[in-house]
């Protein structure tokens, strides 16, 4: 299973850090994690990035057992 990460506004949505997700790609991930947590993480998702092990990813982008799968939602600074 591949695991999901999640930080800011998508952490707070969810209300974990994380999931362990049975998927073949990135859009398998965050499908199954829309169902799981509903219409304000599915929100959050749209301005968010995907980042896939480190890097920034696609959705076709594949995934295994040991990938992780990281929701980053924009941040500001000051």
């Amino acid at each position: 299973m591949a695991r999901l990460r999640l930080f800011g506004p998508a952490r707070q949505a969810a209300g974990t850090s994380g999931i362990s997700v049975p998927a073949k790609d990135v859009a398998e991930v965050i499908e199954r994690a829309s169902a799981r947590f509903g219409p304000s993480f599915s929100a959050i998702l749209a301005t968010s990035q995907l980042w896939l092990n480190g890097d920034q990813t696609t959705l076709s982008a594949p995934v295994c057992d040991e990938d992780e799968v990281a929701v980053i939602p924009p941040v500001s600074g000051g």
